[in-house]
């Protein structure tokens, strides 16, 4: 072999060598350091475990936080439902999706975590709590509106008779199901019939502001008759009248003469029909006269209640 070649291999051999021996201690390296990381701790992975842990301590800390002020949320919720609402005649208020939870989706960011159970439920007791304060908000917005017109309101609430007590004959005709005087079926009654003569005062049983006034008797129905608004989600009906003095539009207060008891419209005796209406739904009116009277006043009434029956009944009404 020439010198030349000769060298050019020799040059190649120790090129190899030198490689391999590279290789081999990168690799010793890199196992040293796959042992040392899964035995040992770095620095860097002290400060990771250790913000961890206080990421995790944080969490049960907020969960804490959100616990103890659920409670107070659910004590202010108790007292707006049975307190405040009750203490102005107010319905429960009711917000769609207040009590329903989100969808899973909303937490898919959380996934694939070791920590992932403890934040998603975190992060569901937060949006709980969060719908929920909004519904008291609102509710403490609107009893707010309330209180302001509480004055308004107790006046404009039905709370009288709608004709002289003394003019009663023959009883009240019951709210609710009975049997109708035709069909012989039970039918619902909206309202009590009040059989007093023609001609007696009829009178508004709180302020408000005449919504209808038929003044035109129809053959079947209520005849001539009167729906008053009075806001705050009440309507008065008074039926079968003889006579009416208000218009649409017109304002009256509680205690003035609106009508006079007649027999128009589906009737068979003169009387007065009288409904009360909340929040579009049709309420025993009785429950309203025991605001001006005594207990047993309301029972005595409760118990002279008979199966009068003055109106038809038909779908008119």
């Amino acid at each position: 072999m020439k010198p030349q070649k000769k060298k050019k291999a020799n040059l190649r051999l120790r090129a190899y060598r030198t490689v391999r021996k590279i290789l081999l201690v990168f690799i010793v390296v890199s196992i040293a350091n796959v042992v040392f990381s899964n035995v040992f701790y770095t620095p860097k992975m002290y400060r990771i475990l250790r913000d961890n842990e206080e990421m995790v301590l944080k969490y049960y800390l907020l969960q804490d936080r959100i616990r103890t002020d659920q409670q107070r949320l659910d004590e202010m919720h108790h007292r707006d439902n049975y307190v405040y609402r009750s203490l102005f005649s107010a319905d429960t208020l009711d917000i769609p999706g207040a009590y329903t939870p989100y969808p899973a989706g909303k937490y898919a960011a959380l996934d694939g975590d070791d920590y992932t159970p403890l934040m998603t439920s975190t992060w569901k007791q937060l949006d709980r709590f969060g719908r929920e304060l909004y519904r008291t908000s609102v509710s403490l917005d609107e009893l707010q509106i309330l209180a302001r017109n509480k004055d308004n309101m107790s006046s404009a609430i039905p709370a009288i008779w709608p004709i002289d007590r003394q003019a009663l004959r023959r009883g009240i005709g019951a709210f609710g199901y009975r049997i109708h005087p035709i069909h012989h079926q039970r039918i619902f009654h909206k309202g009590v019939d009040m059989a007093a003569s023609t001609g007696d005062a009829v009178y508004a049983t709180g302020d408000a502001t005449v919504k209808e006034a038929d003044i035109n008797p129809r053959l079947r129905g209520y005849g001539k008759q009167i729906l008053l608004d009075h806001q705050f989600g009440y309507q008065t009906r008074y039926a079968h009248l003889s006579t009416v003095y208000v218009r649409p539009g017109e304002r009256v207060a509680r205690g003035q003469l609106i009508g006079r008891v007649g027999s128009t419209g589906a009737s068979t005796g003169p009387h007065l029909h009288y409904e009360v209406i909340h929040n579009g739904s049709v309420v025993n009116p009785i429950n309203y006269f025991n605001r001006n009277m005594t207990n047993e006043e309301y029972e005595r009434l409760m118990e002279q209640m008979t199966e009068l029956n003055l109106d038809i009944m038909d779908d008119d009404e």
